[in-house]
């Protein structure tokens, strides 16, 4: 009898356990944001959309582009179009959503670390440009081979390894920023006005401003990542998007995960 009163007093949770109960690992929140990206309304058919402009940019290069100039490379830039324009939004509205839904007092009464949903939305907006990412070379591939069948393209087959690593990069950057603009501004139409407007009123002055040139080289996001499309990437051009994106990905994300961590859960 008293080694079965030990056995219970072992097996009951001490009450430190029952304040301090595990904590889920990021890989579990991951899935769990990646499940609420996915699942809503606005989500899903923001993932169609994004899908439905992939592939609607195959019969534009089929039928707009010369033969020659249909490679393989070129498909695989337009085929990211739908990625580039509208994934950044799903990363907006996964950040966003919480608190127009006023979903955010359950998520943070049930992770109380709010830094750990940060990594969780960021780690599942990756998840998701990788994927769209990988539909995205192998609509190419599947319109490369169309156009191939039809007589319509001539062009090379060539695709660099390093090309798609650039490309998913560029899908990986694009996503966070966006999720960066939904934690600083948090509220959707103003994040994903700001963060279409901002990028190019910053671009117009620029090009129109003698004295902004200079700096535009080095602070705008659509003249740096231009070299991701290049065949190849100088030690400057590096340089130039370290820069850039300190400014439009880094600034905003720090910006925004001190402003979720201390914004009050109604």
């Amino acid at each position: 009898m008293t080694a079965d009163l030990t056995a219970e007093t072992t097996a009951a949770p001490t009450p430190a356990a029952l304040l301090d109960p595990p904590r889920p690992p990021i890989a579990r929140l991951a899935l769990v944001e990646l499940r609420k990206m996915t699942d809503t309304r606005a989500g899903r058919w923001l993932l169609v959309l994004i899908a439905l402009v992939d592939v609607a940019m195959m019969p534009v290069m089929l039928f707009a582009v010369p033969g020659e100039d249909q490679t393989l490379y070129d498909m695989v830039s337009a085929a990211t179009t739908g990625t580039a324009l509208l994934l950044p939004i799903l990363g907006v509205l996964a950040v966003t959503s919480e608190w127009s839904q006023r979903t955010t007092l359950t998520t943070f009464t049930l992770v109380p670390g709010r830094h750990r949903i940060v990594v969780a939305k960021v780690a599942a907006a990756w998840v998701l440009a990788t994927v769209f990412t990988a539909v995205s070379v192998v609509t190419a591939v599947l319109g490369r081979a169309v156009g191939e069948l039809l007589g319509r393209s001539s062009g090379s087959w060539e695709l660099p390894p390093e090309y798609v690593a650039k490309i998913l990069l560029m899908a990986v950057i694009s996503v966070t920023i966006g999720v960066a603009f939904g934690m600083v501004f948090m509220n959707t139409p103003l994040a994903i006005v700001l963060y279409f407007v901002l990028p190019i009123a910053w671009t117009t002055l620029g090009e129109t401003v003698d004295k902004l040139r200079g700096a535009a080289g080095w602070l705008d996001t659509n003249r740096t990542m231009e070299a991701l499309n290049q065949t190849s990437v100088s030690g400057e051009d590096w340089a130039r998007l370290g820069v850039s994106l300190a400014v439009w990905l880094v600034l905003p994300l720090v910006a925004g995960v001190i402003r979720l961590t201390r914004r009050e859960v109604k």
